[in-house]
């Protein structure tokens, strides 16, 4: 398993990036806008050390983010994304976005951290149990 980010919603990309990137000193990893869904990523890293980064998630459309949602989540990347959710299911962890890509899946803590869990490298095939489950409730 390898630590990947942290992913923080903010109201205000400039704002945010002049904290981040100019006041705290973390460096410009990759930066995406996703017109079709409306948002824009941002991923920042400490000076040499761009395996750990904070991924900023600017949502066009203005949102009050209330309840920790400006939060996202903490995200992992595993070497079979399928074993590591049979993992989890057998420690009676729900399977909230199951991997039916084969790419990715959530879960929650039991402080209802929002878990993300992606497959290293390429997906895996799609393979049941996992192609055939819903999702359940949000993460």
């Amino acid at each position: 398993m390898k630590y990947l980010h942290t992913m923080v919603r903010v109201t205000d990309l400039d704002a945010s990036l002049a904290f981040y990137r100019d006041a705290l000193g973390l460096e410009l990893v990759h930066r995406k806008d996703y017109e079709a869904g409306r948002f824009t990523l941002v991923y920042l890293a400490a000076p040499g050390d761009h395996d750990a980064q904070v991924e900023l998630t600017h949502n066009w459309d203005p949102e009050v983010y209330t309840g920790g949602r400006n939060f996202g989540h903490i995200a992992y990347a595993v070497p079979d994304i399928y074993a590591a959710c049979q993992r989890l299911m057998d420690h009676g962890v729900t399977i909230l976005r199951p991997p039916r890509d084969g790419r990715m899946a959530f879960v929650r803590s039991p402080d209802q951290i929002s878990i993300e869990l992606l497959q290293d490298g390429d997906a895996l095939p799609p393979a049941e149990p996992w192609v055939s489950m819903g999702n359940t409730g949000s993460w």
